[in-house]
């Protein structure tokens, strides 16, 4: 039983998709008929009117190509953070010669907004203003659920950019698409596709500025992907489009609503289960994500995961980096959001910490 935070369980008619013959997507039209229901159907779980597009790639092909696609050397990148994929924006902006400034708040912390407001300030003075800013919706390895509204708010306000990693949050929680210029999601998290394939939806001014950096590549570039009438950058995936479409559909059968409120109710079953046993919630539940619960045990978490599967037979996460020894994650995003199914994970954890 997969109970991870992404890549999660693929549903049985997710994966029979991925497994029929497949259109070849260089010359059969029944690819790009599939390929521009699935970014149409796409725009509405976005709630958006922007393009979405549906490039082949891993969702961090997604975050590397929004820098390259809009960072020319010498920009400069305002980059807020109060996490692992938050601080990882600002090496892709070192990547593409950008110059990265990095808003820090502990991970346990809200953004810090009098810092991100005294930065853009000091920016009107600066011979070179931020083009852009970077923002992470759910910081996946803490759990983490950021208010973007306030940030927005200040970039509006200056008129800078703004690139969104909503990977782990779209689809399971409300995004405010329409006021991003770049917001990004992925196949495998609350879709429950397969990995392999990167969503993003791009405002007609993100276009503008892509248009007006020179591109240095093909596959790390987003801008080949706004017209795909004539054909598409380089041969997609097309068994991953396949099972994306059926897996996108599958929701707006369900209705987004309903499957918002579905995370809701899972997140909030599995926190009361955790509670009941006696572990804490990081980094607590007034910020803890719809899609995947961060429970707090220094010193154990490795402990509990490899328990966990080896007698229950259940995969679950633990964090990344410093906190991977003090962090267990479930997973309740996309096919798993679902009560019955945290209940049966909440019993395996609480059998291994008895």
């Amino acid at each position: 039983m997969l109970f991870t935070p992404g890549p999660t369980a693929v549903p049985p008619e997710v994966r029979e998709a991925m497994a029929q013959p497949q259109p070849n997507s260089a010359v059969q039209p029944e690819f790009a008929e599939r390929y521009d229901r699935l970014c149409r159907n796409l725009q509405q779980i976005y709630d958006t009117d922007h393009d979405v597009i549906v490039p082949g790639g891993e969702g961090i092909l997604g975050l590397e190509a929004a820098i390259a696609s809009l960072v020319a050397p010498g920009d400069r990148v305002l980059c807020v953070s109060n996490g692992i994929y938050g601080d990882g924006f600002a090496d892709f902006v070192a990547d593409y010669d950008g110059e990265a400034e990095l808003v820090s708040a502990p991970y346990h912390e809200g953004f810090d907004l009098d810092a991100i407001e005294d930065a853009l300030s000091a920016d009107e003075e600066a011979d070179e203003p931020f083009k852009l800013a970077t923002l992470v919706h759910c910081e996946t390895p803490t759990g983490t659920l950021n208010d973007l509204s306030p940030v927005l708010d200040l970039l509006d306000e200056y008129d800078v950019l703004s690139v969104v990693d909503a990977v782990s949050s779209l689809g399971g929680t409300p995004v405010p698409t329409d006021r991003i210029d770049v917001c990004l999601g992925a196949s495998q998290k609350c879709f429950s596709a397969p990995p392999g394939l990167t969503t993003a939806a791009v405002s007609d001014r993100a276009w503008d500025a892509m248009e007006d950096r020179e591109p240095t590549s093909l596959y790390t570039n987003l801008l080949p992907w706004r017209d795909t009438s004539d054909g598409f950058p380089y041969t997609h995936l097309d068994a991953n489009v396949a099972a994306l479409d059926v897996a996108v559909e599958r929701v707006l059968e369900e209705g987004v609503e309903s499957v918002i409120d579905r995370h809701e109710r899972a997140a909030e079953r599995c926190r009361q289960r955790g509670r009941d046993l006696g572990l804490s919630i990081y980094p607590d539940d007034s910020r803890s994500s719809p899609t995947v619960t961060a429970f707090h045990v220094p010193g154990e978490a490795q402990r509990i995961q490899q328990r966990v599967e080896a007698d229950h037979d259940i995969v679950l996460a633990t964090s990344l980096g410093d906190l991977a020894d003090d962090i267990l994650r479930v997973g309740h995003m996309g096919y798993n959001a679902d009560v019955e199914k945290v209940d049966r994970v909440m019993d395996a954890i609480g059998d291994v910490i008895a």
